[in-house]
């Protein structure tokens, strides 16, 4: 009887090499806001970044997204090396493979929630309808509603929404929750959980609640410009269970 196969290693969605970024190179002001940064971070998972302020995580996740260039070292996206693109790739790129949410929503204040969605569903290739989008990050009352009529945590779901409707491998959130309460930040966490389930989308999560690192797959951990631990969870809670 032959041995059962191994099971398959699930293939890296981002990749750097001695990732660098430097601001104000060569100037007493000078910032190594990325300091050779080796990660592999497969496909699939939900990552959350931890480390203080100026550690590095918002630098890397630019990079990642296409909105930021390195000084030095190398990053892929798949078997795409980001940092050797033009700024007219990096714009396709993003337009083709990555969703964003930050933590302050910018939403159109003259479009409703659908209206919102659609900005981005006009645009992409393979877009989910917006109603659709709404219902999976729990929102299927508001569609015409303003911004102003929303709550923050229904606006933030409104902003995942937009994201997602493009049917992105990629969601990077920046502090997502850190404008909001617990109970509307636990709503935008098991938004953004039930996106990693359904649709097996990549999510990077910067955050300053450390209990959120409890929910995710893998969580890196920042200082000073490098990551200094990288750690896979055993168990996962779910957003209800996490602390505020």
């Amino acid at each position: 009887m032959s041995a059962p196969a191994a099971a398959e290693a699930p293939q890296a969605i981002f990749r750097t090499e001695r990732l660098t970024k430097i601001y104000g190179a060569g100037t007493k002001a000078e910032v190594r806001a990325l300091d050779g940064v080796d990660l592999v971070l497969p496909e699939a998972e939900l990552v959350v970044l931890l480390g203080p302020s100026g550690s590095g995580k918002s630098t890397l996740l630019n990079i990642l997204g296409g909105l930021d260039h390195a000084t030095g070292g190398r990053a892929w996206f798949r078997d795409m090396d980001l940092t050797a693109m033009t700024d007219q790739k990096l714009t396709r790129y993003r337009r083709d493979h990555v969703g964003f949410v930050f933590q302050f929503y910018n939403l159109v204040a003259s479009l409703t929630a659908r209206e919102n969605v659609e900005l981005v569903t006009d645009i992409a290739a393979d877009p989910m309808p917006a109603a659709e989008a709404l219902a999976l990050v729990g929102l299927t009352g508001p569609l015409d509603h303003f911004p102003a009529q929303m709550s923050g945590g229904e606006q933030q779901r409104v902003a995942i929404a937009r994201a997602i409707a493009k049917r992105p491998e990629v969601l990077l959130c920046d502090e997502p929750t850190g404008a909001l309460d617990s109970r509307t930040g636990v709503e935008v966490l098991a938004a953004l959980d039930a996106v990693n389930d359904r649709f097996g989308t990549t999510i990077l999560v910067i955050t300053h609640n450390s209990d959120i690192r409890r929910m995710a797959h893998r969580v890196i951990r920042f200082q000073d410009g490098q990551v200094i631990d990288v750690e896979r969870n055993a168990s996962r809670i779910s957003a209800k269970e996490v602390q505020w």
